[in-house]
């Protein structure tokens, strides 16, 4: 029986009480080896968590030249379908974008003030940040690879969302539950998740009772022979 009857319960759990240590570690336990996205992705501010459903977005490179030509002036989108896959987020969903180089920024402060008029949870890029000041203003939980000012407009697009991605060899799949802190970005499994966030939680609960123990001055040895974790 797990301890939330829907999402908002288990998002407030989860910010509450857990990190992506100890979801990691579940997902170990249940043969899930590789969730974490690359350590260089972290938060803009090391105090930012990050969860909710993902709504993955597809971006690629282009060719400045290219989208100049008279052919392609009237009918190529600046950002290609970036507005569209921006104005789609839903409540408690997660912007989470790969596919193109690292020379430009993914997000920023006005798609971050669109992005909290929606609810959206937070946003996780495979590539750069900018506007860091206005973001972090705005608090909006935002995981990037860094800041860079650089713009997308004539060097990127979106090409889909709500579509599967593949980033470092890690499917996301629209709905999958992005988990993020200062110590990683997690990928969990939909078919997985009710059981990695009970065992999380179950190991949470738990520590908390070797921390006092400890703290009264139990040996490690004895705490864990005694609950079984350290």
């Amino acid at each position: 029986m797990p301890y939330w009857k829907n999402d908002k319960e288990l998002f407030a759990i989860a910010r509450q009480e857990l990190n992506t240590a100890l979801v990691g570690d579940a997902l170990d336990q249940l043969g899930y080896y590789h969730q974490f996205l690359p350590p260089r992705l972290k938060p803009l501010d090391s105090e930012m968590k990050v969860i909710g459903r993902a709504m993955p977005v597809l971006e690629a490179d282009i060719e400045a030249d290219d989208r100049e030509t008279s052919s392609r002036k009237a009918t190529v989108k600046p950002f290609g379908l970036m507005f569209e896959a921006l104005d789609n987020l839903k409540e408690d969903e997660v912007y989470i974008c790969t596919g193109s180089s690292s020379n430009y920024a993914l997000w920023g402060e006005l798609m971050s003030t669109r992005a909290l008029k929606l609810s959206a949870a937070g946003a996780v890029v495979n590539g750069y940040s900018r506007d860091t000041c206005g973001i972090l203003r705005l608090n909006f939980p935002t995981f990037s690879l860094g800041t860079f000012a650089q713009d997308q407009k004539p060097r990127g697009e979106v090409i889909g969302f709500r579509i599967r991605i593949i980033w470092d060899n890690i499917v996301i799949e629209p709905g999958s539950i992005i988990f993020g802190d200062r110590d990683g970005v997690l990928v969990i499994p939909k078919e997985s998740e009710k059981e990695a966030f009970s065992a999380a939680i179950d190991k949470a609960r738990a520590e908390k009772l070797v921390s006092n123990a400890l703290i009264q001055g139990m040996s490690s040895v004895d705490a864990f022979n005694k609950f079984g974790i350290m």
